[in-house]
């Protein structure tokens, strides 16, 4: 009997082995961004198409206060209520003592710097595609907006969901880098991938979730249930979505539809975004949506 308890303790061990070494946080390596340059200029637009502002500024932040990136917005889900952190440049309670790779394991892996993992209301699984140039460029522009003392709030998570390690599990499934467009032939095309799939993570909102809470890529862009119980986020296939890509790019710029109706919502936010960016860049989110099967 002692020797089936030996086995049997060892290969529970084993697993338990297994089970952490997969649900570990991997940061990134910290040497992709040796020699790269960042210009913090670039990185504005950057922080503009990703919408950082939108979701990090205080709840009630206007005009040059939505740099002040306080934290505080509430966004329920089936898990729980989450809570952005204040991301400013304060060392205590912002990320201004973080480095570069800090940074850059937070936004493309979803990893903290004391190496736990951050949940998924962070798009991190759209921006794992981001450039390494493109990540340098923000951190060089997010350290040049100002500091706040304003303590993150915790999130309104419970059990089992506010175990993060298994967020490391549920990394396994969902954060897997890759193009859902897997064919862009043109740089208009190029582009507009990259501003929909990771910059402005328009798929977070747009396309149905799992049971897990993972995007379902086999319904990319189908729409889906509005994470606050209001209304549903609109399909933007074509059998769904039949605006002209004129259609499209003027309404990112204006609010304006087709039906001469406006924006509301979360959709307010990033239009405002959007009205920033080169007129190239709305033309691109446009050809893309009308290149989707």
């Amino acid at each position: 009997m002692r020797p089936v308890l030996w086995i049997g303790g060892a290969v529970l061990a084993s697993i338990a082995a297994a089970g952490l070494f997969l649900t570990r946080a991997v940061p990134v390596d910290a040497a992709a961004f040796d020699g790269v340059t960042a210009d913090a200029e670039r990185g504005e637009s950057v922080f503009i198409a990703s919408g950082c502002a939108s979701c990090h500024a205080a709840p009630d932040a206007e005009g040059d206060a939505k740099l002040v990136l306080a934290g505080g917005e509430r966004f329920p889900s089936d898990f729980g209520t989450f809570v952005a952190p204040n991301i400013s440049m304060h060392t205590e309670h912002g990320i201004g003592d973080w480095s570069l790779a800090d940074f850059a394991s937070a936004v493309k892996k979803g990893v903290s710097p004391d190496g736990g993992h951050y949940y998924p209301a962070f798009p991190y699984t759209s921006y794992a595609m981001m450039t390494d140039q493109d990540v340098a460029d923000l951190w060089a522009y997010m350290q040049t907006l100002p500091a706040d003392a304003t303590p993150s709030e915790a999130h309104d998570v419970g059990f089992p969901f506010n175990i993060r390690r298994a967020v490391g599990a549920w990394k396994q499934l969902y954060l897997d880098p890759g193009w859902v467009m897997e064919d862009a032939p043109t740089p208009e095309l190029e582009r507009g991938r990259y501003l929909v799939e990771v910059l402005a993570h328009c798929a977070e909102c747009h396309t149905p979730r799992t049971a897990l809470g993972g995007m379902d890529e086999s319904r990319w862009m189908e729409g889906a249930p509005n994470p606050s119980g209001r209304g549903r986020i609109p399909a933007l296939t074509p059998e769904e979505f039949t605006w002209s890509a004129v259609d499209i790019a003027y309404y990112l710029e204006t609010g304006f539809t087709p039906d001469f109706d406006s924006a509301g919502g979360h959709m307010v936010a990033v239009i405002n975004n959007f009205a920033q960016l080169p007129a190239s860049d709305r033309e691109a989110v446009a050809a893309y949506i009308k290149a989707l099967p």
